[in-house]
């Protein structure tokens, strides 16, 4: 028998048009799309499923990356697709949680957009970056930017992809040195703050506040968390973690590890892209992974997984 778990994507992962399929075949699909825009006075289908400059703007990003996921996961569910266990990149903790039993689907997407705000504003715009180190392992990196203050790591991806976050002057010196110490490349990315730092440790702060209205339930399953890389069994610890998660290093590496070990065999990716799967195939190649991103991939995971 397989042990399946479900695995959410991160911010970056958004694309228009995401969800339309889902919205146009999945009555559960669409009725969540639909009650989640009314709960937050938001159209979340014209943000998800048309080209628009908000969608990559984080306050934005994150309720849209949400209730897309959550979308497709209760399609998956209907189908009899049901995980052992969840897991998400830092904003797919938040789907991976929901999905787990420990909030409501509605609360996770209101979270999130509220979590989205306090990233977006937590550092001026351009004061903040971060960098896809590649060739480097983590301890090799750590040792290079143990001098260059404010500088510090955001994300173990996987073997050979680190991601280094902190203030743009020191992320920018400690890319050239890391280039020094023999890493392949040094991409900068894409992002409106130095997230997964500790210039974040305030919008944690906040954040936990916002948590204390969300009404948190007993887990169904397990989920395992970005900041320890163990399993959240009991929902007492969630409100700190959650709280801690954008001022810490994201550790995904370790947590598939952690899956690996305790028998997990077969991963599928719920949302948009293929991130998560190309990471695993890094760090383990033996494991079956399949992904949820589109209608069609549905119908042909469902029916591969029911087959094994």
């Amino acid at each position: 028998m397989s042990k399946i778990a479900f695995l959410f994507p991160g911010q970056g992962a958004q694309t228009p048009g995401m969800g339309k399929d889902f919205y146009d075949n999945s009555p559960e699909a669409k009725a969540f799309y639909e009650e989640a825009s009314k709960h937050l006075g938001l159209d979340l289908m014209e943000l998800c499923f048309t080209e628009n400059d908000r969608l990559n703007q984080t306050e934005f990003t994150q309720p849209a990356l949400t209730v897309t996921c959550l979308a497709m996961a209760r399609a998956a569910m209907s189908r009899g697709l049901v995980p052992q266990v969840t897991a998400g990149l830092s904003l797919g903790e938040y789907s991976a949680l929901a999905v787990a039993g420990g909030m409501e689907d509605l609360d996770a997407v209101e979270i999130t957009a509220k979590r989205g705000r306090l990233m977006e504003h937590a550092v001026p715009a351009g004061v903040g970056a971060m960098a896809a180190v590649l060739g480097l392992s983590g301890d090799a990196i750590l040792e290079a930017i143990a001098d260059i203050e404010g500088v510090s790591i955001a994300n173990y991806n996987c073997p050979g992809q680190i991601v280094i976050t902190g203030m743009a002057e020191a992320v920018a010196r400690a890319g050239k040195v890391l280039q020094a110490k023999g890493a392949k490349r040094v991409i900068p990315l894409n992002v409106s703050g130095p997230f997964h730092s500790p210039f974040l440790t305030t919008a944690g702060e906040q954040l936990g506040q916002a948590l204390d209205q969300v009404e948190l339930k007993s887990l169904t399953i397990p989920y395992v968390t970005n900041v320890t890389a163990q399993y959240v069994e009991t929902i007492s610890e969630t409100k700190a973690l959650l709280s801690a998660q954008v001022a810490s290093s994201v550790r995904w590496q370790q947590s598939m590890e952690l899956l690996i070990a305790d028998g997990v065999d077969v991963f599928v990716e719920i949302g948009p892209g293929r991130t998560l799967a190309g990471f695993l195939k890094k760090i383990d190649r033996s494991v079956k992974v399949y992904n949820i991103a589109a209608w069609e991939d549905l119908e042909k995971v469902t029916a591969e997984i029911a087959a094994l």
